[in-house]
């Protein structure tokens, strides 16, 4: 496909702000281009490069960084993934001072927000944005004054979330249904939550727990009119499903594609 210029450039054009994208920050000629700013201070919102210090030392305040969790919680990627995947019922916002360290640095300040019991990160990653850019209007004036201050994260109570890959959307046997459930909100919408049904992998975009008898993991079952997958505790009723190439299914639809006759069970990973 074509280059899409992303949505803060098309922003910044229509403001008349000037747009640089350089291909990495480690070149004389690029540092010597951001001196030549003069700033006060640099923000990086999910920007996946550790910035080098003699970047981080350019701006008088310094530099600041947006961060999607409550750190010294889910330093790291993929840290909206990672409160949906622990079930947590809230995350946030932090804003902090950018060091060496992959978000070590001192939190300014932090904002709460819950994380809905049907939250996906495709629901969740705008709101938290939305969020995190008001926070930092609100706080920058204080700490460009220097009156506000940062305190150092508890490095007792940091946790760390991974990049994720392409295969973590496939649903493994040893999870239980509601972690299997948390996956399919987690990876929607990438890299999708799946199972192999056959030959194929079918994509679950919306998944239920629903009671059942015990079975053993990939079981494949009709339950409350829903096609429905045994885990390592607890059933999963696939809500909505996606054959490659095919249009996003419900279970109805699903289950009458299959005339009724499910495969006897579903491929986990």
């Amino acid at each position: 496909g074509r280059m899409q210029p992303p949505p803060v450039k098309v922003a910044a054009e229509a403001l008349g702000i000037e747009v640089f994208q350089p291909e990495t920050l480690r070149d004389a000629a690029v540092q010597e281009r951001l001196r030549a700013a003069d700033a006060d201070v640099f923000v990086v919102a999910a920007y996946g490069k550790i910035l080098p210090q003699a970047v981080l030392d350019i701006p008088r305040r310094g530099c600041l960084n947006v961060h999607a969790s409550l750190l010294p919680k889910w330093r790291g990627p993929s840290p909206i993934v990672a409160s949906i995947l622990a079930g947590e019922p809230e995350t946030g916002v932090s804003i902090m001072e950018l060091v060496r360290k992959m978000d070590a640095g001192p939190v300014i300040s932090r904002i709460t927000a819950p994380v809905l019991p049907d939250d996906s990160a495709l629901t969740l990653e705008p709101r938290l944005a939305a969020l995190g850019a008001e926070e930092l209007v609100r706080v920058l004036p204080g700490w460009l004054a220097g009156d506000l201050k940062s305190e150092p994260q508890d490095e007792g109570a940091v946790t760390y979330c991974h990049l994720i890959a392409k295969h973590d959307g496939w649903l493994r046997a040893e999870m239980t249904a509601i972690a299997a459930e948390r996956a399919v909100r987690a990876y929607n919408p990438w890299p999708g939550a799946f199972v192999m049904y056959g030959e194929h992998r079918l994509s679950v975009w919306k998944s239920r727990v629903v009671e059942g008898e015990a079975a053993s993991a990939g079981t494949l079952a009709v339950i409350e009119k829903s096609p429905a997958v045994a885990f390592s505790e607890g059933w999963l009723a696939l809500e909505e499903v996606q054959r490659p190439g095919g249009k996003r299914l419900t279970a109805q639809q699903f289950l009458a594609g299959e005339r009724g006759q499910l495969l006897p069970e579903a491929g986990l990973g």
